[in-house]
């Protein structure tokens, strides 16, 4: 479930511990089920970054970068059920990876934990990254970007507005959780084709996308009720608590405070949304 409000606290919970520290061994955690996936061989990995210092943490859309001293990065993608902690896990069942840290510093180690087994860790170079993860395989970040930019995506596809705003090539960084929290807040129905959209109706969308994303942020992501996503320091996320469609429906919505949220499913995915609020563009 991980999209970028959860990514981005994982960022921020690790960024003042691990960057300047080095890695004094890479491993993999003993766990029974199906290892995750690691480009290149975990062996190859463990052995590449073994006495690298961690020079930064930073997010590229949904992934964790570890920007490492000798030209390369450690990407981890959580996917669907991905943490990276400082401290105890959910279960040590799930645990993938451990950081072991050298020198000083009350923090000697930090994990990756994944339930599903879903998500992927790979060591790139910085060409690599360019190439994987530069803007010809990935929108702009959602954070980040400008009323003409929302304009452009939407030329660019008829799609429902719902499905295009999920799509990482389109825009980095959101799932469908905050894709229908967006729309509700901007009022515009999710199966509105995307292409039919007016500069009012992406001046919206960019508007509550920096609002709701840095809302989320600042509580920390939604932990949800089977309760996955913790922070850093494994604690739920707070803003579930502030969701007015996402997995409400049947309830009262709480801005019109008439029509009950509908659910209805787009590419495999539930959508939530008020028919009163969001009517058909």
């Amino acid at each position: 479930m991980p999209e970028l409000p959860e990514v981005e606290t994982m960022v921020r919970g690790l960024r003042p511990v691990v960057e300047g520290r080095k890695i004094e061994k890479f491993l993999r955690c003993r766990c029974r089920c199906k290892p995750i996936s690691a480009s290149p061989t975990f062996p190859t990995i463990s052995k590449k970054v073994r006495g690298c210092k961690i020079t930064a943490v930073r997010r590229i859309a949904k992934r964790v970068v570890l920007d490492l001293d000798n030209d390369h990065s450690m990407v981890i993608e959580p996917r669907m059920t991905g943490l990276m902690l400082l401290t105890d896990p959910p279960d040590t069942e799930h645990l993938r990876f451990e950081w072991k840290l050298a020198g000083r510093g009350a923090t000697k180690s930090f994990w990756f934990w994944d339930r599903r087994g879903l998500g992927t860790l790979s060591l790139l170079s910085s060409a690599e990254i360019q190439t994987k993860l530069g803007p010809a395989k990935l929108g702009p970040d959602a954070l980040l970007m400008t009323v003409n930019e929302w304009g452009k995506m939407c030329e660019k596809t008829s799609r429902p507005i719902k499905v295009a705003m999920m799509v990482q090539k389109f825009v980095a960084g959101i799932g469908n959780l905050y894709a229908s929290e967006i729309l509700h807040r901007a009022k515009i129905h999710p199966e509105t084709p995307a292409k039919s959209l007016k500069k009012k109706h992406t001046a919206k969308l960019q508007k509550f996308t920096l609002e709701i994303l840095t809302e989320a942020i600042r509580y920390e992501g939604s932990t949800l009720g089977d309760g996955t996503y913790r922070n850093a320091l494994n604690e739920a996320g707070g803003y579930q608590n502030a969701h007015r469609v996402y997995a409400r429906a049947g309830k009262v919505c709480t801005s019109c405070q008439q029509t009950e949220i509908l659910r209805i499913v787009q590419c495999q995915r539930s959508t939530f949304y008020c028919p009163a609020c969001q009517p058909p563009v």
